[in-house]
């Protein structure tokens, strides 16, 4: 079930809250479509906390919203409805975020192993421009080289609610929050024993996942532990027939491969598929089959919190969790490309020729797939406490720990131990290429003796303080006031090695740790109120945010905010804000080094439209790595809109959002995988077709050469490199885009039970790119961005029973590049969710069905070598559930 921003409530079974919908002013509930005292998931209804304490995201402030700021909630009810295994499921399903319609995959690598959420889509492959929080506060980053927080590591059952802030956040939250803020908000009460179990079926695919909550709530506190577990099979390629290489059948080209088993031999030019070594054939096969499209995966978390109010002035509140991530992904079996002379003994003479190009896979004898495992383990500790100083003042304190451990083994070959073999001059040492089963089983296991290792361990600490209050009272009510310090300190220690299984002699060492000291102050001056509003200015209110921080490393920065609410009437509301924000880069992409390198791939699966098709079995150098010079990323963000609920038409909400965002020095790798790259003359400078070897040499340095024996070994008479890529994190450009959020939701009381239908997404109205500082501006509307993102519902409960469709959109867009296509198709899916109330047979029970993509959409079509983009699925996939609580 993919949910969208803002979906009408199915009313007294279902608390859809109208998720889009601006927190300026607390709604009816009848409003905001819901019915008091009545939930869907049988384990709510436990002990909320005091409306006055709550603080909302995207303000410091206790007891009121974020004054002209848009804030999209997803309540427990949706993450329910939603049938969200995990927490990236859940931001998947909001059209803001950028992975909105796609299955998030976090994989066992090096360089994507957490999804990263992002809000408007303006991070790219090393800036983090969302910040995700827990409760208000960070939590220690995943992974060997990123320092991002894994949202899997939250179980969807300890969700209370999710706050999305679409809008610059670094004058409350500091770096990362330039496209917005997301806030995992958990429960903090719970009283008896409450359980959940689902099992999840489709094509090639099956799933489990569960949940176990115990908790004691006493009144003035209350203690829980949650454990939740979650397992899930994995889909390759050749499962789902829209994952293909060959696209000859739609008019496009075929993008298969000839490292293949059996492989391919050339000689004087000619191909010579083996065995039959008939000239002019090729093997080609789809390195898509036996690669993962969506990878094993198996999560086990543990939550716990405890409230107590020690005295009517102090309360005291503690929460903990640990998590744990085992990801096992199947790749393509590694290929090979070499060349074999006479002087090995296997060597079968074609013509005269005394050199033999070779192609191959080694997918006879290592299997069709290589295996990568990754492990995330991590934990955090957060104690705080408030303490009312009188007055309506109150200071809250602060700790928070964290630490992770992250492993990854990639199964890869010894590419410099088969050019060896391939040159070996005995039967002992030699590769037979022809028969590659034939060879010396000693060779062969010191060829797949080779991975690709790397560990972490990232950890964070930090304390603050914040003091609000009232300063004075005015007609239109108290203006407030908060300010608060903060010291956040992180570490990152990293090790990567690409050599045979458990020896690091010449493993890359890194460890790098900063601290920031921050300030920051928040004033809302109330200009009109209850107590002298009036027809056209019922209130009016102005605040100013702005904080400092103070990095150990990057050096200081100060962001402002102002935001204006003006309700000219009861039912209607005009918003309004302008800030600034920045990310400061992370600690792996600028000093620490673990993964600066010469990656050598011995084919060139990335071409220009216009290459040859035999251009694939030409080596690809890529120049990875990180950069100490990276500057912080930065952006202006504005953003005005308005919130209907029309008192004349109960049930009704509707709420519009202008956003405008203008984001400069944007950390970012050139898109190498994109045929975008070479379409776009501003990316020209960050690739060399056919690199000469001094041109090599000179952009390789000191770096370290993995995949190849040496840059030398890649130029032969018979073969050089295709391109050589730059491919290291560094500060491209700029993005200037803008557009509306929209939201309608509408529900409403029946003889029968209720009714409800919505309609809320995004729309861009503009998107502009610059490749470079200074450099033109593309507009990407014209080549690989669509402009809309939306999801549109109807609902009904009748009786018992609950159920909710959902249509999920994402829109077509034109593509640059690729001769055979010029436009991508949008990508329309249908999710079902049924619920019916055990009640009478079994108390606060619930049994829940979805159907995620009912109509089995497959995404649309790409002339590329995976065959499709634009969304992802795992195809219709059936879910059944039981939740109970006693």
């Amino acid at each position: 079930m993919r949910l969208g921003v803002s979906i009408a409530a199915l009313t007294s079974g279902l608390a859809w809250a109208s998720i889009a919908q601006a927190q300026t002013t607390p709604l009816p509930a009848a409003q905001a479509g819901t019915v008091p005292g009545q939930s869907l998931d049988p384990e709510s209804g436990d002990v909320p906390s005091e409306e006055a304490d709550i603080v909302v995201t995207g303000t410091l402030l206790r007891g009121v919203a974020p004054t002209g700021t848009n804030v999209v909630s997803v309540t427990r009810d949706d993450v329910l409805v939603s049938g969200a295994a995990s927490s990236n499921d859940l931001l998947a399903s909001i059209p803001q975020v950028g992975n909105f319609g796609t299955v998030p995959v976090g994989t066992a690598s090096f360089a994507l192993p957490v999804v990263r959420p992002n809000i408007r889509n303006l991070g790219a492959s090393g800036g983090v421009t969302t910040l995700v929080l827990v409760n208000g506060h960070r939590m220690v980053g995943a992974g060997v080289l990123q320092t991002t927080f894994d949202p899997s590591a939250i179980p969807p059952d300890i969700i209370e609610r999710v706050e999305v802030v679409p809008d610059g956040g670094s004058a409350i939250y500091g770096s990362d929050a330039i496209g917005g803020v997301i806030n995992f908000i958990t429960r903090k009460r719970f009283n008896g024993v409450g359980a959940s179990a689902r099992y999840s079926f489709g094509d090639d695919y099956q799933g489990v996942d569960g949940n176990l909550t115990v908790g004691r709530d006493w009144g003035s506190g209350s203690l829980f532990v949650s454990y939740a577990y979650a397992w899930h099979d994995n889909i390759l390629g050749i499962d789902r027939d829209y994952v293909r290489a060959d696209n000859r059948a739609k008019g496009g080209l075929d993008n298969r491969t000839t490292t293949c088993a059996p492989g391919t031999i050339t000689a004087a030019g000619v191909s010579y598929a083996l065995p039959g070594l008939l000239p002019n054939t090729s093997n080609l096969c789809d390195s898509n089959d036996y690669a993962d499209i969506y990878p094993r995966e198996r999560r086990h978390s543990v939550y716990a919190s405890l409230t107590q109010k020690l005295n009517d002035s102090v309360t005291f509140d503690m929460s903990a969790y640990w998590s744990r991530r085992d990801t096992t992904t199947l790749s393509s079996q590694s290929g090979f490309t070499g060349n074999i002379i006479f002087t090995n003994p296997y060597f079968r003479p074609i013509g005269l020729s005394p050199v033999q190009g070779v192609a191959l896979s080694f997918a006879d004898v290592f299997g069709k797939s290589a295996t990568s495992r990754a492990r995330f383990d991590s934990y955090g500790v957060t104690p705080s406490i408030s303490i009312g100083l009188g007055g309506n003042w109150q200071l809250r304190a602060m700790a928070n720990f964290g630490e992770s451990y992250n492993l990854v083994r990639e199964q890869t070959i010894n590419s410099t131990a088969a050019t060896l073999a391939l040159a070996g001059t005995t039967i002992a040492t030699a590769l037979n290429p022809y028969n590659l089963s034939a060879t010396n089983p000693a060779v062969l296991a010191t060829i797949a003796d080779f991975e690709n290792f790397g560990d972490a361990t990232q950890a964070l600490a930090e304390g603050r303080l914040i003091l609000d209050g009232s300063l004075a009272s005015l007609p239109g009510g108290d203006i407030r006031l908060a300010v608060g310090a903060e010291y956040h300190y992180e570490q990152l220690d990293s090790r990567i090695a690409q050599d045979r299984r458990n020896v690091f002699t010449n493993a890359i060492n890194s460890s790098a740790n900063r601290d920031v000291k921050s300030a920051y102050a928040e004033l809302l001056i109330p200009i009109f109120g209850a107590g002298n509003g009036g027809p056209g200015m019922r209130s009016l209110q102005v605040s100013g945010s702005i904080r400092h921080d103070d990095y150990s490393d990057v050096g200081g920065t100060t962001n402002p905010k102002i935001g204006i609410t003006y309700k000219p009437f009861e039912d209607f509301t005009l918003r309004g804000n302008y800030g600034t924000s920045f990310h400061a880069a992370s600690l792996a992409d600028t000093t620490s080094t673990a993964d600066s390198r010469v990656q050598v791939f011995l084919f060139s699966p990335y071409r220009a439209a216009n290459s040859s098709p035999l251009d694939i079995l030409r080596p690809m150098i890529v120049i990875a790595g990180g950069n100490p010079d990276l500057r912080p990323e930065k952006a202006d963000t504005w953003s005005v809109g308005f919130d209907w609920v029309p008192k004349a038409v109960p049930g009704l909400v509707a709420s519009a959002t202008y956003w405008n965002v203008k984001f400069t020095d944007s950390i970012s790798v050139p898109p190498i995988t994109s045929p975008v790259l070479y379409s776009d003359p501003n990316y020209a400078s960050y690739y060399i077709l056919n690199p000469t070897l001094a041109q090599a040499q000179a952009a390789a340095g000191n770096l370290i050469v993995t995949g190849a024996p040496s840059l030398a070994s890649l130029y032969t008479p018979t073969s050089t490199p295709y391109v050589l890529f730059n491919a290291r994190r560094t500060n491209l450009g700029s993005v200037h885009t803008d557009g509306i959020d929209f939201n309608v939701g509408y529900a409403h009381e029946t003889g029968f039970g209720s009714v409800n239908a919505n309609i809320s997404g995004t729309y861009t109205l503009n998107r502009k790119s610059s490749a470079v500082a200074g450099g033109p501006f593309s507009d990407n509307l014209k080549n690989g961005v669509g402009r809309t993102a939306l999801a549109a519902g109807v609902g009904a409960r009748v009786g018992d029973l609950t159920g909710h469709a959902t249509l999920n959109y994402r829109g077509g867009y034109p593509i640059l590049g690729i001769l055979s296509q010029n436009h991508v198709s949008s990508f329309k899916t249908v999710d079902l969710f049924f619920s019916y109330d055990l009640g009478k047979l079994v108390k606060n029970s619930l049994l829940t069905l979805n159907i995620d993509n009912v109509f089995d959409q497959d995404p649309p079509y790409l002339d590329s070598a995976s065959g499709y983009t634009n969304g992802s699925t795992l195809g219709r996939v059936v879910s059944i559930g039981v939740r109970t609580k006693f």
